[in-house]
């Protein structure tokens, strides 16, 4: 199947006065049209920068050094601006993590909606108002009418997210990439949010990349899975296998930390000690080598990126070789 999105050796760093830092280092992917990949990683491992290069959202401090961005045979990152204006939002869109900000305080919930659709899809304001009002109800929301009056302080934190997907599939998108959608949610609201997404995905047909450290949504939304710690990829496979035939010891290490309604009540759960290491792109060996239990001196030497089996990828020289007992 050919892929809706593909992305070979992107590196990313922030400029620091006259010292530039990369944080994002020589990754891979790839998207097939109408799947969920789910990227899985600690806070500060590099996932949201990747997230936002794919849409030339990085902040002016960031850019991309290397690497290309092909979305329907097209690089992204050689776009200009005005070319990018016309795929972001349209056939490609992105649910922020930080819905509280996301939405503007000073216009109603109408007049953002109805603008998105206006420009992407040439409504006139007749029509925009109606697919506004459709739109707001398809993500679960009663009272369409009354909610495009409103302004986003008037409604609760989840109906705020529900408001942002219905800004995100308003044009039918192919793509959305999705940054942690849920963070700012309780635990309820979380559950429902993503679900409704899944719901909507499986209804439209689109592809969706999932930033996220939760591995309950991964386990229950995924297709295929990529483990990501200190700017690299550390990990990708089936979320079949990922959960059943971890490679890497941090993936291990995830899972372990994660409460199972099958475990023993008086199971004590796993911590990964120690934190992501900083200035990790001077780190010759491999990045997870302080925290990791089952490492040995050959691991401070370059560890590739290859194919541990059929499709399932991993970095780590011991795995590659069945030296480290996961079963």
């Amino acid at each position: 199947m050919e892929h809706l999105l593909q992305v070979d050796d992107l590196t990313i760093a922030f400029a620091e006065e006259n010292k530039q830092t990369v944080v994002v280092d020589k990754v891979n992917f790839s998207v097939k049209p109408g799947e969920v990949l789910c990227i899985v990683g600690e806070s500060g491992c590099g996932k949201s920068v990747t997230a936002l290069s794919l849409l030339g959202l990085l902040s002016p401090s960031a850019r991309v050094i290397n690497g290309s961005i092909i979305y329907e045979g097209q690089d992204l990152l050689k776009m200009s601006e005005k070319e990018l204006d016309r795929i972001r939002g349209s056939e490609v869109t992105m649910v922020f993590q930080d819905v509280m900000n996301s939405l503007n305080p000073v216009l109603t919930i109408g007049n953002q909606l109805t603008e998105v659709i206006r420009i992407h899809m040439g409504y006139d304001r007749k029509r925009a108002h109606e697919y506004a009002i459709e739109m707001i109800s398809k993500v679960g929301l009663s009272d369409a009418k009354a909610i495009m009056k409103k302004y986003p302080h008037m409604l609760s934190g989840g109906m705020q997210q529900r408001v942002m997907i219905a800004m995100a599939l308003a044009c039918k998108p192919k793509l959305i990439i999705a940054d942690e959608p849920t963070t700012a949610l309780d635990v309820t609201i979380q559950l429902q949010i993503m679900k409704l997404l899944v719901e909507l995905q499986k209804e439209f047909h689109m592809s969706i990349v999932l930033i996220t450290h939760d591995i309950g949504l991964v386990a229950e939304l995924a297709d295929r899975v990529i483990i990501m710690y200190a700017g690299q990829f550390m990990e990708e496979t089936s979320v079949y296998r990922l959960f059943e035939h971890p490679a890497h010891p941090y993936t291990k290490a995830l899972l372990e930390s994660v409460p199972c309604i099958y475990d023993d009540p008086n199971k004590k759960l796993s911590s990964i000690p120690g934190t992501v290491p900083d200035n990790y792109q001077d780190i010759d060996g491999c990045r997870f080598y302080g925290r990791c239990p089952y490492a040995v001196p050959e691991c401070r030497e370059t560890q590739f990126y290859s194919e541990f089996t059929d499709g399932h990828l991993v970095r780590c020289h011991r795995a590659e070789k069945g030296e480290i007992p996961f079963e």
